[in-house]
C-alpha cells in the first residue's frame, strides 16, 4: 500500500477518535479504535523499515527481511 495512503488513513482514524471523545462515546468503542490505529501504525512502521532495508539487500531476500521486521515490531 502507498505510504501516504496509510498515513492519511491513520490521520482519519485519529480524527474519528477525537470525535468519539467529544461525543462521550463508550470507552470500549474508543479503545477498539485505538487498537486499530496501533495496528495501522505497526503496518506503517513495517512498510517504512522494509522499504529502507530492501534498498541494500538482494531482491530475493525482501520477503525474508519483511518477516524479520514484522517479528521485531511485534515484540
Amino acid at each position: 500500500m502507498d505510504t501516504r495512503k496509510r498515513i492519511n488513513r491513520i490521520i482519519g482514524q485519529l480524527r474519528g477518535i477525537e470525535r468519539m471523545v467529544g461525543q462521550e462515546r463508550d470507552c470500549s468503542d474508543i479503545l477498539q479504535q485505538v487498537l486499530a490505529i496501533k495496528k495501522a501504525i505497526d503496518g506503517l512502521s513495517t512498510e517504512l523499515l522494509v522499504s529502507d532495508i530492501c534498498k541494500i539487500v538482494p531482491k530475493g531476500e525482501s520477503k525474508k527481511v519483511e518477516k524479520m521486521v514484522e517479528r521485531a515490531i511485534n515484540l
